[in-house]
């Protein structure tokens, strides 16, 4: 039997656009039409439901919670602010402390409001000063409610897939807007940071914990060739670190978001930078089961990216990990395995603070569709019926008494 400890925060993970629903002013929602793709729609009609699924929430023992607020309801245009979707957001988080649960609050999960993507996103010179604006409005707001704070949701995710890969809106496939974007985002953060601690401080409110949600894959050679270690090397320093590397050397960063998921196997066949940084196995080398998104199932990785941050000598959160499944046991054999490989990090050492599922319902999974099921709780999208799933009661056995079975 594992034993962790009695203050562990144990939760599920959301984000607004994937469960609100009707989010008409954010820019995925025009790009979905445009693109072709299944449209968001209603969602999780989490906006009107979440007082009943903060319930479910309750009963399921979790006491914590990871949202995010949706810039393009608090801003639906520039400069304009709405009171009524500001106070939504306080009586969220109200709602979580009624019920003795600690909300965890992101404040850019991949969405923008669409006239600041209309102006050019990211890349437009003002687009920190934009985001920090809003920062200010939100954390004043919600501070006497919220000590946990993640400013940006997996830059390197939206990053790539917005700008390099070409995948999601504005749908860019340029290396330098991306890079351009990458520092924008470590500037947003740093910013970010120290506003929301200096609005603690004026408030007189104990220091809050700001940090980023980082995704980080488990780098895995396909063989111990040199080309093979090399490429290991870059990448877990590039795709990995990089980005917590530039935010510790600025002291912004309280602790440390973690989102894994998954195995990242390498297998390069030259010495081209290109290959270096992006080839992969495609031998069907190390074969390991997989979501039903096609990723690795890979529990050790857990372990084996937690231990690369120990290095930052910083608190660290499990801001998400979670398993797309037809089959609900493999839901709970993936939770059981990776918590365990978080118990195994934490004996070396790592001071691993707190696990979030992603994601407490199923949702919308962004360029994926209604398609892939992450949730512990089951959504009919025809009838908004929400059903508990069977790992769901057995997780919350875990959140309830801090033991798993090994």
């Amino acid at each position: 039997m594992i034993q962790f400890p009695k203050d562990f925060y144990w939760g599920a993970a959301t984000s607004s656009y994937q469960v609100e629903g009707n989010n008409v002013n954010a820019d995925w929602w025009s790009w979905e039409a445009q693109a072709g793709k299944e449209p968001s729609g209603p969602a999780c009609r989490h906006y009107e439901f979440y007082e009943q699924d903060f319930d479910l929430v309750k009963s399921l023992n979790h006491n914590a919670h990871r949202l995010s607020i949706e810039w393009s309801r608090i801003e639906p245009r520039e400069g304009e602010f709405s009171e009524e979707a500001l106070q939504h957001y306080i009586n969220v988080v109200k709602a979580l402390r009624s019920r003795g649960i600690e909300p965890m609050v992101t404040l850019h999960h991949f969405t923008n409001p669409l006239w600041f993507s209309n102006s050019g996103g990211w890349l437009n010179p003002r687009c920190v000063k934009r985001f920090v604006r809003y920062c200010d409005l939100v954390t004043r707001a919600l501070a006497p409610y919220v000590h946990f704070w993640f400013t940006i949701n997996e830059p390197s995710v939206y990053f790539s897939h917005a700008y390099l890969w070409g995948m999601w809106p504005p749908q860019e496939k340029s290396f330098f807007k991306m890079k351009a974007v990458h520092d924008h985002f470590n500037e947003a953060h740093i910013e970010a940071y120290r506003l929301i601690h200096q609005i603690y401080k004026e408030l007189n409110i104990a220091p809050p914990a700001v940090s980023i949600a980082q995704h980080m894959q488990a780098i895995v050679s396909c063989d111990r060739g040199l080309k093979n270690r090399w490429a290991v090397a870059m990448r877990k320093q590039l795709y990995n670190l990089e980005i917590l590397d530039h935010l510790a050397r600025h002291k912004t960063l309280d602790f440390i978001g973690v989102n894994y998921y998954s195995r990242h196997l390498v297998h390069v066949h030259s010495w081209w930078i290109g290959n270096l940084l992006m080839e992969t196995c495609k031998d069907n080398h190390h074969p390991l089961n997989k979501n039903s998104l096609g990723w690795d199932i890979y529990p050790q990785g857990l372990a084996q990216v937690l231990l690369d941050l120990k290095k930052y000598d910083l608190p660290v959160i499990i801001s998400e990990n979670g398993i797309c499944a037809t089959d609900d046991n493999g839901r709970w054999e993936y939770i059981q395995s990776h918590l365990a490989n978080v118990h195994l990090s934490m004996q070396q050492g790592v001071n691993v603070s707190g696990y979030l599922y992603w994601s407490l319902m199923d949702n919308f999974e962004w360029a994926h569709g209604y398609g892939p099921r992450f949730g512990l709780i089951d959504i009919d999208y025809d009838t908004q019926q929400r059903t508990i799933r069977e790992s769901a009661r057995k997780f919350a056995k875990v959140c309830q008494t801090g033991m798993l079975e090994a």
